[in-house]
Formats: C-alpha cells, structure tokens, sequence
C-alpha cells in the first residue's frame, strides 16, 4: 500500500483542526473542505489547503461525490472523515476505494455490519461475547414488538436498529405503555435515520456505561487501550467520559479487555474502535454496540496511554504495522473529558446560538482544550451543539476531580450560552467525587444543582470590580483634600 502524503480531512470544527495537527506532525499535506456557514472556522485557516462545498451546511458534510471530486483534483491519497458525517458510511468507505482513495478507517465490511445493532450483536454472540436478551432480526410491527416485549418482561428498551447517539430509543418500564413508546422510537428513528426498524432488548437499570478502546492494523495485530466510562449521560446523551473507570474491579476490567480483542481478532477488524457494554449491579457485562470511527472521547485515552489515536489511524491507514505491543502499553492516572455544549441548563438545554464575545480557557499541567473556538466566532446553529472539549488529568481520581474543579471554574465563554455550570455542579458533587456513579446519576442529581453559583473567575471578576471603585474613591476623596 503506497504512503499516504496528502489527506482531505472530511469533517469540521474541533476533530478537523484535531486531524490538521496529527497531519502536520506526520508531515502530511491537510486539506479541508468547507461549508458556507464554516467559512470562518479556525480549521480552514490551519489547513494546508482548504476547498468549498455547496448547499444545505450538514448535507455539504453528507454529500460525498463532491468531496471525491475535491480529493482527486487535489491530489489526495486519503481521506480521514473525522466522528459524524461520513465517518460511518460504508457506502463512502466503498466509493473512496473505487476511486483509488485510502478511506482512513476500517474496512466498509466491518462499517456496514456494526452499523446494524441487530446484526452485529448476533455476530459478536456467535463468537462468545455475552449480549443482552432480545430481538434477532428488525421489528416494524407494534403487535410483534409488544408480543416479543411481553416474553422478555419489563422493563425493555426500544432501539432504532440503523442508528445511535440516543436517537430512537425509549425505556418502557410497564406494558400500558409500550404502544406509545414504540410510535416515539420508530418516528423519531424515521426522522434522523430514514428507517423505522428497531430492536428490543432487556433494559439493564442503571448499569455502568464502559467502552473499550481497541486498535488494530492489517497483519492481524490486535491491542486494547484500556477502557473509558461514559456512564454520566443525559437522554442518552454523554456528556462527561472517564479513563481509566474508577468503578470497575479488575476482573471484569481483564473480562472486557479479553472478549473485545478477541473479537476484533476474530472478525479481521482494521483501525480503532470502541467496544460499548452495559455493566449491571452483579458485574455482569453485556455488549451493545461497535463504533467504527474515533470517538469525540478519543482524547482521555490519548492523555492515559501517550498514544495518538489519529496519527495511528493515519498510519494503519497506509499500511503500517503497530509500533507497540499490548504489554508495551503503559497507563498513567486519569483523565476526565467534559463535553462543553452551547445550550442553556436554566432553559432546559435549548441550543444557543450567537457571537463569542469573551473566550477565557483554562491552563496549567494536566489540562487540554480540544476547541476550535476563538473571541468573535460567531457560532453556527446548523450542527451539534458540542463547541469543544476540556480535558483534564492526574496521578489519582482525587487529584483529577480537583483539577476538573479548578479548571471549570477558569473556563469562561460568554455571548452564547453553555453548559459548563452544569458541569460545575457535577465535579462538586459527593458521590461523583467518590466516583459512585451510573447512567441513571443525572437523572437523579439535575434538581439539586444550583445554576446560579458563581465561578471562582466570576468571584474574581466581582473583586476587581469592588477594587477598582475603591481605587476610583481614594483617589477622589485625595482631589476633594487638596482642593
């Protein structure tokens, strides 16, 4: 497979400039496409090369013939389609192949299998990984799904069978309303996946949400990069990740390593990926879906290990080998990633739109911002409401809640709104500091959180204030004395 020396980056914001700065380290030409609402984004200017795409600014991102056309007459060797968009269509895995252009990713097979739930959960059965109890094959009939709901007994979970990221998904917890439910799961999977088909399975209550981070290259290597807690969630959602977990006992860390790289190995599996299970309150471990693609949590692995995930995909891409073996790898502490949203806590996480007029982040060892954000960016309402990611690390959990505390209270981004105070709130909880927590933590936490409480920087910020008066009377009283 020839070197890969030039590489369209297929995607936007924070992940775009993230993929920019792993080319550059490789020597590797970047180039960027753009839509018309990203024509300020900082990546476009980071880039080596950067190219507009027309139309709608998220179907520009979808639409791939055009980003082929690009890529040929750039002279691209690949493309590295981020998280999102394209990152898991094996359609556009194909068409780059068919144009003689390295697809930075795994192969489409592998795409296409783990993007049916259904199909990857009886693949991932058939070769000794344990799954929750439930459908096999597509359900599009409510009277079959409700009969199928019946014998597996409640409570169950509905799941859109071509989708994720919480969408078309609904928790029935009696039988009186599984009707209702269904209509919301199977419309609200029409609308963001263009297909009804769902899946049934027995709802695990409150489980532990833990992803294992696998990579792997064409000569049959196979290595794990520890594991990742994404059990603090809301509507599915994630909003904080965790690595390595502070929750899970070693034997069902070794249980998870073991039947995720064993699994990968099986199935000829190329580049990362991201093994997810549910575990219950008896450590019982269940899979539930493979992400073919970097995650937007990539980098609480990165800051563990001291691998860089995209630099690896770009080599794998290109036909390297490995540079380590599993016991090479060495991990280091932890490292908490919190995902900064525009969306206002106060107003039931609307989006939030508008100008960055003050853009203050925080610093210090131990502390990373993955962001493409600057002071007068004015913030597009077209995509996802994620602005960027802060992510902090230390020796020990303690020491990691504390930086997360003093970091969050630095960060400060005003003219839109955002949920840092919410994350706030998190890392002074006590039982998030004790590291107890599950999937159902929010849920049961959102009504004790005070939104109004001010940050340190606030609190300094009233300082100055007060000081400065104070300064503005002395000096004052002074011209009133000697007058």
């Amino acid at each position: 497979m020839k070197k890969i020396s030039k590489v369209l980056i297929a995607n936007r914001g924070e992940i775009a400039l993230r993929i920019i700065r792993a080319c550059k380290e490789l020597e590797i030409t970047s180039v960027v496409v753009f839509s018309e609402a990203d024509v300020d984004g900082v990546w476009v200017r980071k880039a080596d090369e950067c190219y507009p795409i027309m139309g709608n600014p998220v179907q520009a991102y979808l639409d791939f013939e055009p980003i082929l056309s690009i890529a040929k007459k750039a002279g691209c060797d690949a493309i590295h389609p981020g998280y999102g968009f394209l990152s898991e269509s094996a359609e556009f895995a194909t068409a780059c192949l068919e144009n003689d252009i390295i697809f930075i990713g795994p192969k489409a097979e592998h795409i296409e299998l783990f993007g049916d739930k259904m199909a990857s959960k009886v693949a991932m059965k058939k070769i000794g990984v344990p799954v929750l109890e439930g459908t096999d094959t597509p359900v599009v009939d409510k009277a079959e799904g409700e009969g199928i709901a019946n014998e597996i007994g409640f409570p169950v979970i509905i799941k859109a069978a071509f989708g994720g990221g919480g969408r078309g998904m609904r928790i029935v917890k009696k039988a009186k309303e599984f009707s209702k439910m269904f209509d919301e799961a199977t419309n609200e999977s029409l609308k963001y996946f263009g297909k009804t088909e769902v899946f049934i399975e027995k709802y695990v209550e409150n489980p532990r949400h833990i992803e294992v981070q696998v990579i792997a290259d064409s000569y049959g290597n196979v290595v794990h990069l520890g594991e990742r807690d994404c059990s603090i969630q809301r509507r599915h959602q994630k909003v904080i990740e965790i690595a390595p977990s502070p929750l899970l006992s070693d034997t069902v860390r070794k249980e998870i390593y073991r039947v995720s790289t064993k699994a990968m190995f099986r199935l000829g599996y190329e580049s990362v990926g991201t093994v997810e299970f549910l575990v219950d309150e008896d450590d019982n471990i269940y899979f539930i879906e493979m992400n073919t693609r970097v995650q937007v949590e990539h980098p609480v692995t990165e800051v563990i290990t001291g691998v860089d995930l995209i630099q690896r995909m770009i080599e794998i891409a290109g036909g390297d080998k490995l540079h380590f073996l599993q016991e090479e790898i060495k991990f280091r502490g932890y490292a908490i990633e919190f995902r900064i949203n525009s969306e206002d806590p106060q107003n039931n996480f609307m989006p939030s739109g508008g100008t960055i007029t003050n853009y203050l982040t925080p610093g210090g060892p131990g502390v990373r911002i993955d962001s493409s954000l600057y002071e007068g960016y004015e913030l597009p309402t077209n995509y996802d409401s994620m602005m960027g990611k802060l992510i902090v690390s230390a020796l020990d959990w303690e020491g990691a809640v504390k930086k997360a505390k003093r970091a969050l209270d630095e960060y400060n981004i005003d003219g839109v709104k955002t949920n840092i105070s919410l994350h706030r709130e998190i890392v002074r909880d006590a039982d998030f500091k004790a590291g107890k927590f599950n999937t159902g933590f929010l849920g049961e936490k959102m009504d004790t959180f005070n939104f109004n409480a001010k940050s340190s920087l606030q609190a300094e910020n009233e300082k100055i204030s007060f000081i400065s008066s104070m300064i503005k009377k002395i000096k004052e009283n002074k011209l009133t004395t000697r007058s």
